[in-house]
């Protein structure tokens, strides 16, 4: 867990921000959610050394941060600390946060014998990746990211809404799919977050207006390094909302903002290099070659299972409409965005899987394991993933991915395939989390049942 010349990396850094004062330690949990302390840069070069504490709990929590009893991570272990460690090149700067001398650093758990900590999304990866490593493999892995900015204020009713545009100051509730007006609306907080992006090491790429009012997605680059991706990812999201919050703005990743609008969804592109550092997936057809699709096959074959993941919480299921751009059958296709599994057009040595299933509230870390996993399990046992789809995918189509909480629940829970890629100790401590917030949720009374059923029932 060492990371290699701390020192070094440590001094270099105060020489480049010598106005650092704290820095903001950073562990994100089942949800994605980051959450830590705030310590001095003083404390820093002890934490590279292991003295760095947090509660294994912080891996039984629901969204709230309220700990999941049935896990075992809260009272019946005594709420117990465990050591947590730095991530290689994850300290950097908080540029929205400019002239208060704060920087940030993700880290990652140890258990109490210095293994990896099961309940630590970051090391589930970290199993599956070494799947790969024993086949000679390495995934190439490139996340896309949607999110909406919302103006902070709720309607009188509790709702979202758009914020006032920052040049016109009306509110725009149309639809303009990469729509130039929207973005140049937006430029400021967009060039803001590109900004924010280098001084983090974030590689972003394309920013484009999606379908809804305020709603945008960024590329982030592709690297060979997983663990990496998934880094980054955490760290862009928080920018997002910092930036958003220095211009007045909400963002959220929430999947279902707007009832009658489009969702926000998390796409992972992969690829896949051997020894010689060459594509397995490159073909001149467009079909990819035959790994692509038992790698195809294998993701189809797990996709329900893993549903859980792909959309972790109450909102997520909201996304699953017909037409919508999001998935309801774990079907595939070439250069066809209605599908689960899209091979977009590309060179031949640019072949690749994009994967279309998941909100944008996803684990980065879960998600990635889970399409790996998918993947290995496809490749393993060559799996035939049937033939591509053409035209409207929803045309005719019975819907055959679980598209309730409650329902895919159940499939992850019984899936012995997930439970051996995940591990049998995270498997049920990632169900027992989504069980107790799907409880929770499903005691509250909402307002829309009193105007349906008060005076009807």
């Amino acid at each position: 867990m060492a990371v290699t010349d701390p020192s070094v990396q440590l001094t270099a850094f105060r020489q480049q921000y010598p106005q650092t004062r704290f820095v903001d330690v950073l562990l994100a949990d089942l949800c994605g959610i980051p959450r830590g302390k705030r310590v001095t840069i003083e404390e820093l070069p002890n934490m590279y050394r292991g003295s760095f504490l947090l509660p294994g709990s912080m891996f039984a929590l629901d969204v709230l941060g309220g700990t999941i009893q049935e896990t075992g991570l809260g009272f019946d272990e005594g709420d117990a600390d465990r050591r947590c460690f730095p991530i290689d090149g994850t300290l950097v700067p908080v540029p929205w946060r400019e002239g208060e001398g704060i920087a940030q650093v993700q880290v990652s758990m140890v258990d109490h014998d210095g293994s990896p900590f099961y309940g630590d999304p970051r090391h589930v990866l970290a199993g599956v990746l070494r799947r790969f490593t024993a086949l000679g493999l390495t995934p190439v892995v490139a996340i896309e990211l949607e999110f909406y900015l919302l103006d902070p204020e709720r309607t009188v009713d509790g709702r979202a809404q758009p914020p006032r545009l920052p040049q016109t100051g009306r509110r725009e509730y149309q639809t303009q799919i990469n729509s130039m007006v929207d973005l140049n609306e937006y430029s400021a907080v967009l060039a803001e977050i590109s900004t924010a992006c280098e001084a983090q090491q974030i590689p972003s790429g394309t920013a484009l207006a999606e379908y809804g009012p305020g709603q945008f997605e960024v590329n982030l680059h592709h690297t060979s390094d997983a663990l990496l991706a998934c880094d980054q990812a955490i760290r862009f999201k928080r920018l997002v909302r910092g930036v958003a919050a220095r211009h007045g703005m909400e963002a959220t990743f929430m999947p279902k903002p707007y009832m009658d609008m489009a969702g926000s969804g998390a796409h992972i592109h992969v690829s896949m290099l051997d020894r010689q550092g060459r594509n397995i997936f490159a073909a001149d057809d467009a079909t990819g070659s035959e790994q692509l699709k038992h790698a195809i096959g294998g993701l189809a074959a797990t996709m329900a299972d893993a549903m859980l993941i792909f959309a972790p919480t109450a909102n997520s299921y909201r996304r699953y409409r017909s037409e919508s751009y999001v998935p309801l059958n774990a079907n595939w296709a070439v250069n066809n965005r209605g599908v689960a599994l899209r091979i977009p057009a590309s060179t031949p040595e640019n072949r690749r899987i994009e994967h279309r299933v998941a909100g944008a509230d996803a684990n980065p870390y879960l998600l990635t394991a889970a399409v790996l996993a998918g993947i290995h399990h496809g490749l393993e046992h060559r799996l035939n993933p049937g033939a591509p789809v053409t035209g409207n995918p929803y045309r005719n189509a019975v819907t055959t991915l679980p598209i309730t909480w409650p329902e895919a629940a159940s499939k992850l829970e019984a899936s012995s395939v997930m439970r051996d890629y995940l591990g049998e100790r995270f498997h049920k401590l990632f169900v027992t989390t989504r069980r107790g917030e799907l409880q929770a949720f499903e005691s509250h009374i909402s307002p829309l049942e009193y105007a349906w059923y008060a005076r009807t029932c």
